[in-house]
């Protein structure tokens, strides 16, 4: 087929990281894409003509190059059609590759820009699915003892942040995951026994990646499969012991971009009152294309429209951001205005809970820091406008200042089960599923017209002289601040608002309390 095509903006794919190409793609492998269209996510569910227009356009245009289009998400905006190599190929002009990674060995990828067909310009924003490198990074620390108590149970964690009373009833907490990892409900299930917890309500919810569900099998899909699936648990087991009556949907999506796409579109579709995620990725790495980014910012700022709020861990690795060229970093997507960005605290050899770094203050076989810092993507939010952080980058300039908050990433950790043993993790991957339930039980003791509201906002909002983040927050104005050893500086720790721990540590029933009157 011949027909004029135009590059797709924000499109482009470097050359990846240590790896090389091997062979060209199978013609006949099959593929699926999602295609993101123009316009912002609604939040009143009437769906605008155009987007109507443009859905329909799109999907000619994708079954005239011999695609098939297998579902139409009207909201958020998007299209999923797959459809063999070939005719991938052809409709967005690239040159699918099998590349060799010493991390993620043989997958597909491409390198450059895409082009689509002139007719769909201006329509079509982001063709994600193509490429399958890795765009999604986390890992649960192994958490120390200071000797002062053990590791948290679920009644620790409702004592210490005052969580209000009540076990999630009627909320629905959504849980994010990526492959490759597994999932045992057998570990879930005797973790609540342990805790004389009734059994929760999960749901598995396969996005692009079903979960094994015994070890053999996880053990099959990859060597970081297994750490996967003790990162699955973890959260899924945090939220779980705090909200057992709550709906708990647990998406599982592949690493790449596509994954991301499609993991926000059901949460938007879902409308669950917070989701969890504790991955990332430094907001400019490479390997994240610009449309990617926008996309996934895009989505957010719809579901926090819809009243949906996303806990994003700020990261484990300081003001680095697992980057080591000496600068300061902040983590994608938790560097978005839409989310509640989550550090981490730890608690000291004296009892006092502190903000959270470990030697050397990145992961390097044991270490962490709470990640935070300064956008150098996106602008300062309005209601940050009295937060005075200044980046550490020479001239950079001001942006969106993370984390929003913070709970316990480090010592003791948390009490968990993983493969049938105790086990204490932590980092900030853990701290964001327990905002997440908290979030959960504060909404559950609300009066209904206060309920489902994008909670960061309203922490920096001024009331008789304070914000409500003061008022809500135990202030965590003590402990090392984030840089790493090295190589990148850090964000200090002080009274108030930082870019270490935010307003701090959460007080449930106190937010209750403010969320009532505001």
């Amino acid at each position: 087929m011949t027909e004029q095509h135009v590059v797709l903006e924000g499109s482009k794919r470097p050359s990846m990281a240590d790896a090389t190409r091997v062979a060209d793609a199978d013609a006949q492998a099959p593929v699926s894409v999602t295609v993101t269209l123009r316009g912002k996510v609604v939040t009143d569910d009437r769906i605008p003509r155009e987007r109507r227009e443009d859905a329909e356009k799109t999907k000619a245009v994708l079954e005239r190059y011999g695609l098939t289009v297998d579902e139409v998400r009207l909201q958020p905006g998007s299209v999923v059609a797959s459809g063999p190599v070939s005719a991938m190929n052809a409709a967005f002009q690239t040159d699918l590759g099998i590349y060799r990674s010493p991390e993620q060995g043989e997958l597909r990828a491409r390198e450059g820009v895409l082009k689509i067909p002139s007719e769909l310009a201006g329509v079509v924003t982001g063709v994600f699915g193509l490429d399958e490198r890795r765009v999604a990074r986390r890992a649960a620390t192994q958490a120390t003892s200071t000797g002062v108590q053990g590791p948290f149970t679920p009644a620790d964690l409702e004592r210490h942040y005052d969580f209000p009373d009540g076990l999630g009833e009627g909320q629905k907490i959504g849980i994010a995951e990526f492959a490759p990892c597994g999932y045992f409900g057998n570990d879930l299930q005797a973790f609540c026994d342990s805790h004389n917890l009734p059994a929760p309500h999960v749901d598995l919810v396969p996005l692009g990646f079903q979960p094994p569900q015994t070890l053999h099998a996880v053990r099959q899909l990859s060597p970081q499969a297994e750490d996967g699936a003790g990162e699955v648990m973890m959260d899924v087991e945090i939220i779980a012991g705090l909200c057992p009556a709550a709906q708990i949907p647990v998406y599982f999506v592949p690493w790449t971009q596509k994954g991301w796409i499609d993991l926000i579109d059901q949460a938007i579709a879902d409308r669950p009152v917070t989701l969890s995620v504790s991955y990332g990725l430094m907001e400019a790495d490479p390997q994240l294309s610009p449309a990617a980014r926008d996309e996934v910012y895009k989505r957010l700022e719809g579901a926090a429209g819809l009243g949906i709020t996303v806990c994003v861990a700020s990261g484990d690795d300081g003001a680095g951001a697992q980057v080591e060229d000496g600068a300061a970093h902040v983590s994608f997507p938790s560097s978005s205005e839409f989310v509640l960005a989550v550090g981490g605290t730890e608690i000291s050899s004296t009892g006092q809970e502190v903000a959270w770094w470990e030697a050397p203050g990145r992961r390097n076989g044991g270490g962490g820091a709470s990640g935070g810092g300064v956008s150098a993507i996106v602008g300062p939010p309005q209601w940050q406008k009295n937060i005075d952080v200044a980046p550490l980058n020479g001239n950079a300039p001001r942006g969106r200042v993370v984390p929003d908050v913070a709970a316990l990433a480090g010592a003791p950790g948390y009490d968990l089960l993983f493969e049938g043993q105790p086990q204490a993790l932590g980092g900030t991957s853990a701290a964001t599923p327990v905002w997440a339930a908290l979030i959960a039980r504060v909404d559950a003791a609300l009066p209904a017209g206060k309920r489902q509201r994008f909670l960061t906002p309203l922490l920096y909002r001024s009331i008789n002289g304070q914000t409500v983040g003061q008022a809500v927050c135990r202030d965590i104005s003590t402990g090392h601040d984030n840089g790493s050893d090295p190589p990148s500086p850090g964000y200090p720790v002080k009274t108030g608002y930082d870019a270490v721990t935010g307003w701090g540590i959460p007080g449930g029933t106190a937010l209750v309390k403010e969320l009532q009157s505001i």
